[in-house]
């Protein structure tokens, strides 16, 4: 049986990351009000965008851009976030596993990944396939990494370097809850029309071609700029819950400990008195 002594030790160990975890759970939470803010104001222009242009592309002429015409080769390439740290439960894994199970259902294609995060880098690095990585960029998620992102993308896709562009990323539903999703970037895929009704036709002021050449790279950078807050708020969240759990286990595990500790020296006393009373009979 351990001594009294040990099990100070690991009860003091226990308390002291216990604390830690609780720190640690304020300072998500906190990360995590400000990344619901900038949530709440991004996804109504993000949706509201990638709605307009999915019409636009329906009714356009997808001669007119690059970004609108599709290609029939077989060049698929994933952009996976995932966090530029741990501790913040099966976040990271769940993404590594989505983005793995697409990529092995895609058997007709050649699949390369472009890593945005730290955790995807170190799992896709040896597996041949990055062709890119963006790392320690979420301590502060700006627009402006995620333009440089959004016009890497659109470079590899104009040059014919890939055929197909996907974001895998983790969708914040709410602090408990976020859901690992799989959106086509580029091209940009068109509207499909109700039953039974037939596209209208879009008047341009000025060219067709101009509105195209300024909207859709603008799309494309804010879809990556909101994928990314969706990805940082979903993370936050993961690692709050993570280390709300963590404080619980450790208070779980303190108190098993007390009450072992309580057992132990409760034998020692009793095992001290029996030698007492066993040496005062001997004596009499």
């Amino acid at each position: 049986m351990a001594k009294t002594q040990d099990l100070k030790r690991r009860i003091r160990s226990v308390k002291n990351t216990m604390q830690l975890t609780k720190a640690m759970k304020m300072v998500a939470a906190a990360k995590l009000r400000r990344a619901q803010e900038r949530i709440v104001s991004a996804r109504p222009y993000a949706h509201g965008m990638r709605r307009l242009l999915r019409s636009l592309a329906a009714r356009a002429d997808r001669d007119q851009h690059p970004l609108l015409r599709s290609r029939a080769g077989r060049r698929l390439e994933l952009a996976v976030l995932t966090g530029d740290r741990g501790l913040c439960g099966g976040f990271n894994a769940g993404i590594l596993r989505t983005a793995a199970g697409f990529a092995e259902l895609q058997a007709d294609c050649d699949v390369t990944i472009v890593a945005v995060g730290k955790k995807g880098r170190d799992f896709f690095r040896g597996r041949g396939t990055l062709t890119s990585q963006w790392v320690d960029i979420f301590r502060s998620v700006e627009f402006a990494t995620a333009k440089q992102i959004a016009e890497a993308l659109t470079q590899r896709y104009v040059a014919g370097e890939s055929d197909r562009i996907c974001l895998v990323y983790n969708e914040f539903k709410s602090a408990i809850q976020a859901k690992p999703i799989v959106q086509q970037l580029l091209p940009i895929e068109p509207e499909q029309p109700e039953a039974g009704r037939a596209h209208g036709e879009y008047l341009y002021e000025p060219t067709e071609r101009e509105l195209l050449a300024a909207l859709l790279p603008h799309y494309v950078e804010i879809q990556v700029f909101h994928a990314m807050l969706e990805s940082v708020a979903a993370e936050h969240a993961a690692r709050m819950t993570a280390m709300d759990s963590a404080t619980k286990n450790a208070g779980e595990l303190i108190d098993s400990l007390t009450l072992t500790m309580n057992r132990v020296r409760q034998a020692s006393i009793t095992t001290e008195i029996i030698e007492v009373v066993s040496g005062a009979e001997a004596l009499s």
